[in-house]
C-alpha cells in the first residue's frame, strides 16, 4: 500500500483562511453586539422605581471595596465585583424610597471578609428600622457559615430544602513549603526584623508546623472573632451565644433544616413558595405582576447619580477608598494612586475632612511609607479618618497611623506592625537537577548578589541590619501617630496579629465601627451638618457594567474567579506564586493570606 502525502499547501492555506473567517464573523458578531448595547443605552428611558417595587440583591461572587467589571480574556467573560460602598448606598436609599416595600436577599456564593459580611448585616438591620422588610433566602447547594451570618440579619431568614449547612466555629489552615523546598534544594533565606516572632509570613518556607507564636495569634484571633459572630447572630435570631456555640461544638447542623430545628431559620422553602411570601408581603393576587429589580442595578444608578451631582456641588467630605495589596504602581493599592487622591483631596478647598477606607495585608515597604507621608500632609490640615475593612495590616496599618482617629470592626484583622524579606538560593537545585553551573567576575567582592550563590554571613548581616531600621522606623511611625512610647509599641508589635476588638483594647485603634460610623464621626468631629460625600477614585460611568447588564439582564454575572480546566487548588498557588514574584524589596505584610471559614 502507497502511503498518500498530502502538500503543505493543501493544509496551511485552507487553515488559514478558515481561521481568518471565524475571526471576521467572530468581530462583526461581537460589533452587533456592543452596537445593540449602545442603542439601547442611547434609546433608554430615565431609571425609576414603580410602586410596590421589592428589590432583589443577588450575592454571588466577591464583594469588594470597589465595584468593577472586567473582561476576563482567559474566559471570554465579564468577571463582576459588587462595591461595598454600592450596597450601603443601595440600602440607605431603598430605606427612604417610598415606592420600594422591602428587599429580598439571595445568598449563593458570597466572597468576603467577616468585616465586610458584618457591614451588610448592620446595613441590614438599618434598613429594617424603617419599618420595611427584608426577606434572606440561602439558595446555594452549601449554605456557609459567612453566608448565613449575613442572612440571619434579616427579619425573615430561608433555605433551599435540599441545602447542606455549615456552622462549626472558625477555623485556619496554612500550608507550609519547607519539605517541598528540601526535596528540590532550594533553601529560602529568611531576615526578619529583631523580636519580629509573631511575623510569620516566612514560617511556611523553614519550617513544616506552626510556631507557638504564630498557634498563639491565630488561636487567639479566631477566638475574638468567634465571639463576636455569636453575639450578633444571638441578637438577631434569639438563641443564646452558649446555645451557638453548643451547636457549631457539636456540629448539630448539617442541612438547612437542622437549622430550622434550632430556631436559626424561619424554614426551608422553594424558590416559588418564596415568591408566594413576597407576594403576601405587599398584598398582591398571584394574578398581579410582582415588580422585582435588581438591587446591585438600583444602588450603581443611585451611587452614580448621587456622585455625579457632589462632583459639582462643593463636597465636604472626601472617602478615598483603598484595597489590595500595597504597591509602588498597578490597579491595586498602589502609592502611585493614592498619593494623588490624597492630594487631590487636600488641594479640594471645599472637603473639610477625609475617611481613609483600607482593605489590605500591606506590601511594599517603599510604596507604604510614600502614602504615609500624604496621610501625615492631609492630616495636618484636614481631619483624616480612617475605617478599616476585613484587614488593615502590616503596610495597612502603616498607611493608618497618622490618621487622626481610627475606626475598626471588632473583627477586622488588624496590626502584624512587623517586617520581613525572603531570598531564595537556587543554585544547589540548579546544579544538582538541571546541571548547571555558574562562574563569577567582579570588581568587588559583593558585586554579584545572585540567588545562585548563598548570601555570606556578612551580607546576610548588611540586610538584617537594614530589616531591622526599617521595623524600627516602623515602630517610630505607630509611636508617633498613637501617643505611645516606643518600648509600648513593640511590647504589642513584633508582627502579631490583632482583631479590632482587642486593638482597641491595646490602642491601635480608637473606635470601633464601619465606614459609615467613620462618616458620621468625621462630620461630627469638622462640624459638617450637611454632610455631602465624595468617593475617590471619582465615580465614572461604568460602560462595562452596562453592557454586561444588557447581555444578560436577568441574571447576574459569575463574580467569582473560575477556571474549568484548573482545578482551584492549583489556582491558589499560582495565585501565590504570582504574588511572590511581583514582590520587590523589603515587605510590611500580613502574616499570611486569610482564609478564615
Amino acid at each position: 500500500m502507497t502511503e498518500k502525502k498530502v502538500s503543505f499547501g493543501k493544509i496551511f492555506w485552507p487553515s488559514l483562511i478558515a481561521a481568518i473567517i471565524v475571526s471576521v464573523l467572530g468581530s462583526i458578531i461581537f460589533l452587533m453586539m456592543v452596537g445593540g448595547v449602545l442603542n439601547s443605552k442611547f434609546e433608554e428611558t430615565p431609571y425609576s422605581v414603580k410602586n410596590n417595587t421589592i428589590l432583589h440583591i443577588t450575592l454571588d461572587g466577591d464583594i469588594a471595596e470597589i465595584g468593577t467589571t472586567k473582561f476576563n480574556k482567559h474566559q471570554l467573560s465579564f468577571d463582576n465585583k459588587i462595591g461595598l460602598s454600592d450596597l450601603l448606598f443601595g440600602f440607605k436609599s431603598a430605606a427612604s424610597n417610598e415606592n420600594i416595600k422591602g428587599i429580598f436577599i439571595d445568598i449563593a456564593d458570597v466572597h468576603c471578609g467577616y468585616a465586610t459580611a458584618r457591614e451588610i448585616r448592620k446595613a441590614i438591620n438599618e434598613f429594617e428600622k424603617s419599618g420595611k422588610f427584608a426577606i434572606a433566602y440561602n439558595s446555594g447547594e452549601i449554605i456557609t457559615q459567612k453566608e448565613y451570618y449575613i442572612a440571619s440579619a434579616a427579619n425573615l431568614n430561608y433555605g433551599f430544602p435540599s441545602s447542606t449547612m455549615e456552622f462549626n466555629g472558625l477555623g485556619a489552615e496554612l500550608t507550609y513549603f519547607k519539605n517541598t523546598l528540601d526535596k528540590l534544594e532550594v533553601e529560602m533565606q529568611v531576615i526578619r526584623g529583631k523580636n519580629n516572632d509573631f511575623k510569620s509570613a516566612v514560617e511556611p518556607f523553614f519550617r513544616d508546623n506552626m510556631s507557638d507564636s504564630s498557634r498563639v495569634q491565630i488561636e487567639r484571633y479566631l477566638t475574638s472573632m468567634w465571639g463576636d459572630i455569636r453575639s450578633d447572630i444571638s441578637l438577631d435570631r434569639k438563641v443564646s451565644e452558649k446555645e451557638l456555640n453548643e451547636i457549631a461544638e457539636n456540629i448539630s447542623i448539617h442541612r438547612a433544616n437542622d437549622a430550622v430545628t434550632f430556631n436559626l431559620m424561619d424554614g426551608v422553602k422553594y424558590r416559588d413558595e418564596i415568591i408566594d411570601i413576597l407576594r403576601k408581603k405587599i398584598n398582591i393576587s398571584e394574578n398581579e405582576e410582582l415588580e422585582l429589580q435588581s438591587f446591585e442595578k438600583y444602588s450603581k444608578k443611585k451611587f452614580y447619580q448621587d456622585q455625579l451631582i457632589m462632583k459639582t456641588d462643593s463636597p465636604n467630605i472626601a472617602v478615598i477608598l483603598a484595597e489590595g495589596e500595597v504597591s509602588k504602581d498597578g490597579d491595586g493599592l498602589s502609592s502611585e494612586n493614592i498619593c494623588k487622591l490624597f492630594q487631590d483631596a487636600r488641594k479640594n478647598k471645599t472637603i473639610k475632612t477625609v475617611v481613609f477606607r483600607i482593605n489590605s495585608p500591606g506590601g511594599s515597604a517603599l510604596a507604604s511609607d510614600e502614602i504615609w507621608r500624604e496621610v501625615k500632609l492631609t492630616n495636618k490640615v484636614k481631619p483624616v479618618i480612617v475605617s478599616m475593612g476585613d484587614v488593615a495590616a502590616s503596610g495597612g496599618y502603616y498607611i493608618a497611623a497618622p490618621a487622626s482617629t481610627i475606626f475598626a470592626e471588632p473583627n477586622t484583622i488588624t496590626g502584624s506592625i512587623g517586617v520581613f524579606g525572603v531570598i531564595p538560593y537556587t543554585g544547589k537545585m540548579l546544579s544538582n537537577k538541571l546541571g548547571l553551573t555558574f562562574d563569577r567576575a567582579s570588581t568587588n567582592k559583593h558585586s554579584v548578589l545572585s540567588t545562585n550563590r548563598k548570601l555570606t554571613e556578612e551580607e546576610f548581616s548588611i540586610i538584617q541590619k537594614e530589616v531591622d531600621n526599617i521595623y524600627i522606623q516602623f515602630m517610630n511611625r505607630v509611636a508617633e501617630g498613637r501617643g505611645m512610647s516606643i518600648d509600648g509599641v513593640n511590647k504589642i508589635a513584633r508582627g502579631r496579629v490583632w482583631t479590632g476588638r482587642d486593638a482597641l483594647k491595646i490602642g491601635l485603634v480608637d473606635k470601633l465601627g464601619g465606614i459609615d460610623d467613620a462618616i458620621k464621626y468625621a462630620a461630627k468631629k469638622s462640624k459638617i451638618y450637611s454632610p455631602k460625600i465624595l468617593y475617590y477614585p471619582i465615580l465614572e460611568e461604568d460602560f462595562l457594567s452596562g453592557l454586561v447588564e444588557k447581555l444578560d439582564e436577568n441574571s447576574k454575572t459569575d463574580a467569582s474567579i473560575s477556571n474549568t480546566e484548573l482545578p482551584e487548588l492549583l489556582l491558589e498557588y499560582y495565585s501565590q506564586l504570582k504574588k511572590l514574584e511581583a514582590m520587590k524589596g523589603i515587605q510590611m505584610r500580613l502574616p499570611y493570606d486569610m482564609m478564615i471559614k
